[in-house]
């Protein structure tokens, strides 16, 4: 195959060439002056915040109506930039929250300015990725950079041991991945996931190779947004990981993740094997259900938000069996990205407000802590209990409508028993998103925000809840606007 690199093509990547070297200039300023000392802290954010704004403003655009470059490598569509809109806002406000939690701010945070725009651009590929090697390579950088970031806490003991395992158990996914592709490569003999779509009809029905090869690589992608089985290392991850990064997982790399799900249902035909879509389906019920009542009897507020991001997994897997089975298939996969624009919003605020009561790198804050806290910060408490609502599916909030047009795009497809279970376990959710309220607004108690959180921390708080319960008053035309981009 000849390889020809084209201005358009580089025009085409512009954005990931714009944020790798915006990248490279928090460390390479700070290696150049004085290796020992941090440079100041405001101007490394500056420089990270004006290459996620500059990536932004390029996808804007260069996203076209499925413009491909590098061969047909790499994907400029409306899925690619929508996922790559949720990527960045959640990169922004991680690193504005890593400015002033105690885990991340002070000593290497050069590093992880650097590591978090490493990390975006992974996921950009990630999402962009047209071939299944371009998948991987961009899976590999999102992944290593993570790693990377966990282990910079400045907590010694249960940082290093989250970094550790999720490296263990994600490069055991990956290996999974891998071999998966290697066996769709054998069966189809390309890696091209719009050429293996001409393709699959047949591949499914005839070829084992093809549909084993199939089956590794979505539990490839499983692991990564928790679904179960492959679920158990997102408690013990997001508890042990900073509080800025865990915002950051919980939303980029499962918007990025369910970007590249979304890519290989959609190119196959997974309607050819009905025991696979069985398989899914019951995947989604047992996601859903086990984070939601796993999430009951958790006392601690991060591990709580932990399996509350599994249960969403299992929402949103509902809404990616629906794209499946679809003939059309865009509505489908509006809801899907519309709900995951929700959930990014909802649950990059819950995670800031954790960070705010952080008031040391070894706090682990309990539900109960949060008792009193209404006194002391009305405004903060609100805002928290707009987004706990709103991830409960309170109307009208954002997190109502996102299921609403979920569950819709499942019953047009006659998937009746999965909204079923997807609304139990909305009634089910309820029970433990109520309880910061009442901890809250009911209880006694000298909760108070850390003395380090200052304006940027709160004021994301601030405008995130106000986006979930505004957003939800006009989410039609923004639903429009992803169907028409999709």
């Amino acid at each position: 195959m000849n390889f020809h690199i084209g201005a358009i093509d580089l025009l085409l990547v512009s954005p990931l060439i714009a944020l790798f070297l915006f990248s490279l200039l928090p460390i390479s300023i700070k290696t150049f002056v004085n290796n020992n000392k941090e440079p100041r802290q405001a101007l490394t954010l500056t420089y990270g915040i004006m290459g996620l704004v500059t990536c932004l403003g390029l996808l804007t655009v260069f996203s076209g109506a499925g413009k491909m470059a590098f061969n047909n490598m790499l994907i400029f569509d409306g899925l690619t930039f929508w996922m790559s809109l949720i990527s960045l806002i959640a990169a922004m406000v991680s690193l504005f929250l890593m400015h002033e939690n105690p885990s991340t701010s002070g000593r290497q945070f050069s590093e992880l300015v650097f590591l978090t725009l490493g990390s975006t651009l992974g996921l950009i590929i990630f999402t962009a990725a047209a071939d299944l090697m371009m998948v991987f390579i961009g899976m590999e950088i999102m992944s290593l950079s993570l790693y990377l970031m966990i282990a910079l806490s400045h907590e010694e003991k249960v940082s290093k041991e989250a970094s550790f395992k999720y490296f263990v158990m994600g490069s055991f996914s990956s290996a999974i991945f891998l071999y998966g592709m290697a066996l769709i490569y054998g069966a189809s003999k390309t890696t091209q996931i719009y050429e293996i779509f001409n393709q699959s009809s047949q591949l499914m029905s005839q070829s084992p190779m093809f549909l084993i090869g199939l089956c590794l690589v979505l539990v490839g992608l499983l692991f990564k947004i928790s679904v179960f089985p492959f679920h158990f290392w997102t408690p013990d991850v997001y508890q042990g990981a900073p509080t800025p990064h865990t915002s950051y997982m919980s939303t980029a790399v499962k918007a990025a993740s369910f970007a590249v799900l979304l890519r290989v249902v959609a190119s196959t035909s997974l309607n050819e094997s009905e025991n696979l879509i069985d398989v899914l389906q019951w995947l989604a019920v047992l996601t859903m259900t086990i984070g939601n009542v796993t999430a009951i009897v958790q006392k601690s507020l991060k591990r709580m938000l932990a399996y509350s991001s599994v249960a969403h997994s299992g929402y949103l897997l509902v809404g990616v069996i629906a794209v499946a089975v679809s003939e059309t298939r865009a509505t489908s996969a509006s809801a899907v990205v519309f709900y995951l624009f929700g959930y990014a919003i909802m649950t990059l605020a819950a995670f800031a407000v954790v960070s705010i009561l952080e008031k040391n790198e070894y706090t682990d804050i309990k539900v109960d802590d949060l008792a009193g806290l209404s006194k002391k910060r009305p405004l903060i408490s609100l805002s928290f209990a707009i987004l706990m609502l709103s991830l409960a599916g309170i109307p009208p909030t954002l997190g109502f409508f996102g299921k609403f047009y979920l569950f819709n795009a499942a019953l047009g497809e006659g998937l009746v028993w999965l909204t079923i279970w997807g609304v139990i376990n909305s009634v089910i959710s309820a029970y433990y998103y109520l309880r910061p309220l009442v901890a809250m607004y009911m209880k006694s108690g000298d909760a108070d925000i850390a003395e380090h959180s200052i304006v940027s921390s709160r004021s994301a708080i601030l405008l995130l809840s106000a986006a979930a319960l505004l957003i939800g008053l006009i989410s039609s035309p923004i639903f429009q606007a992803i169907e028409s981009a999709l």
